[in-house]
């Protein structure tokens, strides 16, 4: 059965993703081919495409297509009702509810239905599949999990809900617990991110990074949020705002908190720099949601990881890395299965995947997040050819041991090979890397290279034989969905992978799953004793990843990079040679 999964449902970051017979063969984000961060109020044409094109299915083959937003009817609906009663301050969105429905659902049904058209996918059906039941797919489903799974699904908002507690066995998943918007704690976070002066849907993990250098005793942001211990409650005259309750800014944009809230802290945080109080109230709200949410999970899953020890969690707020490791470290925790596109870019897999299931597929386990276009030599040559910079470049025999002479020198290098990764992490396919042990090196990748925030960590590529012993656990770790406690040796051996409190937001590298990779690693082991490189995405601030030559070349010539490898070739410019 050939099932294609879209996404898109709420604005941003639309995506596709291809299941053939259970298995999942591509997916890939509309940002990477029309250049646009999180591809706001765009539909996944090319991301289709490409999954269509790189399986070798003709858009007339496709049985299914699953889309992650559903129709809520209203009777005996107790999201509505919920909905309507919480934003009576705000009647239009209130009635809306009631009288009309989830407001995007005929919008996403008829933009899906005319994507198919334009496309030529004219023998498919469209399912439509409840947003939190998509996410839920997309980590249980895929994580592999033979036995009873519990599943989390936390997020800003699909149609109503805004947190999923459930279970899965013998692939059909099961509701315990929804909560309700505007009761969301990814909406709560993301309204803070948004005070902290970051966007929202793309700041929250600089929240993160910068919490560490925060007291989270400092400040008690308790009147945020009530939290009974098996429920919540999100203070709307601070957060998760609409209407006029928006705190607007001279231009007159507004924002997802209100002015009471800035009488309350003071004035948003602007500009890069760390501020105090401004870490102060980042350290408080991650500790809140931390807080929370694990009692929540004690309260709806407790039971089920007691019995099984298999946990699987999706939503964007399953990317909190910090909140990942207090998850881990539960002594009911045996393992964890973090969905690696957790956001709504990964819905496009979870919708397809529930819907495939629901069919009768054996949905196979995720191995790895490869699943975009990749190039060959010849390809990456042309583009340098075609290019207006006309980049110096020259074949090499063996690109993982140059790249990795190169790192030992104390160069960063551009690393562009294999098929792009699918998700918001990098992982060592579409890479900027530099040796984790040479002092200065995150910074200089910070200013001359990535131009953002000085503050935020850089991530470790490791090997899996080095794993347990520098981040003391033998956990699987192949996403960079967790953050470890990096053991004290480590930390003189990497310290420019490891962040302010100690920790590694780590993707460990099989040979398996990654063999190229693996091999520089490797290389830079044999030459530097560390069988670890810094990582991170190959894109400069404000960017999508790569994702073709040209796009790395663009990337290459609008940085300080001197040395970039794509595939079988290195490309250098200036007196780089």
């Amino acid at each position: 059965m050939i099932v294609l999964g879209v996404a898109g449902a709420v604005s941003h970051d639309p995506s596709a993703a291809l299941f053939i017979d259970g298995e999942l063969v591509a997916a890939a984000e509309e940002e990477r081919f029309v250049r646009d961060k999180h591809a706001k109020g765009r539909f996944p044409y090319e991301a289709t495409r490409f999954c269509l094109e790189y399986a070798g299915i003709r858009p007339d083959q496709v049985e299914v297509v699953a889309f992650p937003y559903a129709r809520i009817p209203l009777l005996g609906s107790a999201a509505r009702w919920h909905y309507a009663l919480r934003h009576w301050y705000a009647p239009d969105r209130a009635l809306t509810a009631l009288l009309h429905g989830n407001r995007r659902y005929r919008r996403n049904r008829r933009r899906t239905l005319k994507l198919m058209a334009d496309l030529g996918i004219n023998n498919a059906r469209l399912e439509m599949v409840e947003h939190h039941l998509a996410h839920a797919s997309s980590a249980y489903h895929l994580s592999g999990f033979e036995e009873k799974t519990a599943i989390l699904g936390i997020d800003g908002k699909g149609e109503y809900a805004t947190t999923f507690f459930g279970w899965g066995e013998k692939g059909r998943i099961h509701k315990i617990k929804e909560f309700y918007d505007p009761d969301s704690l990814g909406g709560l976070y993301g309204a803070i991110t948004e005070y902290l002066g970051f966007e929202m849907l793309d700041g929250e993990f600089k929240v993160m990074g910068m919490a560490p250098y925060g007291d989270p005793q400092r400040f008690d942001l308790g009147r945020l949020l009530r939290f009974d211990g098996r429920g919540f409650r999100v203070n709307t005259r601070y957060v998760n705002v609409v209407g006029l309750r928006r705190w607007k800014d001279a231009a007159g944009k507004g924002y997802y908190f209100s002015p009471k809230l800035v009488e309350w802290l003071g004035p948003p945080r602007q500009g890069d720099e760390i501020d105090d109080p401004y870490v102060d109230y980042a350290a408080a709200v991650q500790a809140q949601l931390e807080e929370v949410a694990l009692g929540l999970i004690d309260h709806y899953l407790g039971d089920i990881l007691a019995e099984t020890g298999r946990l699987a969690f999706a939503g964007g707020v399953a990317l909190n890395v910090k909140l990942n490791q207090r998850i881990l470290a539960r002594d009911d925790v045996e393992e964890l299965f973090i969905q690696p596109a957790a956001s709504d870019a990964g819905t496009a897999i979870g919708a397809a995947s529930y819907v495939a299931s629901r069919l009768g597929e054996k949905i196979q386990p995720m191995r790895h997040a490869y699943l975009g276009p990749s190039y060959t030599t010849e390809q990456c040559i042309a583009a340098c050819e075609a290019h207006p910079r006309r980049p110096a470049w020259r074949r090499v025999d063996q690109a993982p041991r140059l790249a990795a002479e190169l790192l030992a020198e104390g160069h960063p290098v551009a690393w562009f090979q294999g098929r792009m990764e699918f998700g918001p992490r990098a992982l060592g396919n579409r890479s900027i890397l530099g040796a984790p042990h040479i002092p200065g090196i995150a910074d200089r990748i910070n200013e001359q290279i990535k131009y953002r925030e000085r503050w935020r960590p850089f991530c470790p590529s490791l090997l899996d034989r080095v794993a347990p012993e520098m981040l003391q656990s033998r956990h699987p770790a192949p996403y960079m969905t967790i953050t470890f406690d990096v053991a004290e040796e480590w930390k003189r051996r990497v310290p420019e992978v490891v962040h302010e409190d100690g920790t590694a937001r780590a993707q460990v590298v099989s040979r398996d799953t990654n063999p190229r990779y693996y091999a520089l690693i490797e290389e830079l082991e044999r030459l530097t004793g560390n069988g670890v490189v810094l990582n991170t995405s190959l894109n400069r601030r404000g960017e999508p990843m790569v994702c073709s030559p040209e796009d790395a070349l663009n990337m290459f010539f609008g940085s300080d990079l001197q040395y970039l490898v794509m595939e079988d070739i290195l490309v250098t410019k200036g007196e780089a040679s």
